[in-house]
């Protein structure tokens, strides 16, 4: 596929059909995020509406996925920098034995997330909530591959050793 339209950008019936393609994806990113279906659909909002307006940038079609959740990524982090939003998760004792335990494995991975930088949350969640691969993730965030390995490792580095400081606590 060819980018089409005047002066070699994606034309507006074309962006609207990929866009399409990808908004249950570019969704899923922006709750990872923000942990909420209203900032969520507002995320996607915004998304559309910062990829359209630059859609001049985007120079090979085959890396609109990766552009989209760059541009994913930064509106979420932007809402979060703007409400200074604090993600809680409740855990109740109403629930079943089976989703209490879940509630609580959600609970602890929240917490040790939360001992991650920012940057080091975005390579997590690109690599293990979104499956993209060390390259695809390279490109997205602008780095060599060899630095989102090393990072990514890291990260999980970090947080086996505040799942070890929970256990003995």
């Amino acid at each position: 596929m060819t980018l089409s339209g005047k002066d070699g950008i994606l034309n507006e019936k074309l962006f609207i059909t990929l866009f399409e393609t990808h908004k249950d994806s570019i969704y899923r990113m922006a709750y990872l995020y923000v942990k909420n279906q209203t900032d969520s659909l507002d995320i996607v909002q915004e998304v559309a509406y910062r990829a359209f307006k630059n859609r001049k940038s985007l120079k090979e079609l085959s890396y609109f996925k990766t552009w989209i959740m760059k541009i994913t990524i930064n509106a979420s982090i932007d809402l979060l920098r703007k409400k200074k939003k604090v993600v809680e998760l409740h855990f109740t004792s109403e629930l079943g034995t089976q989703q209490t335990e879940e509630r609580y494995s959600d609970l602890l991975l929240h917490e040790l997330l939360n001992a991650l930088e920012e940057d080091e949350k975005k390579l997590i969640f690109l690599k293990y909530y979104q499956e993209y691969t060390f390259q695809e993730i390279s490109e997205i965030v602008g780095s060599p591959i060899s630095t989102v390995k090393s990072k990514i490792y890291r990260a999980l580095e970090k947080i086996r050793l505040e799942h070890r400081k929970e256990e003995f606590s």
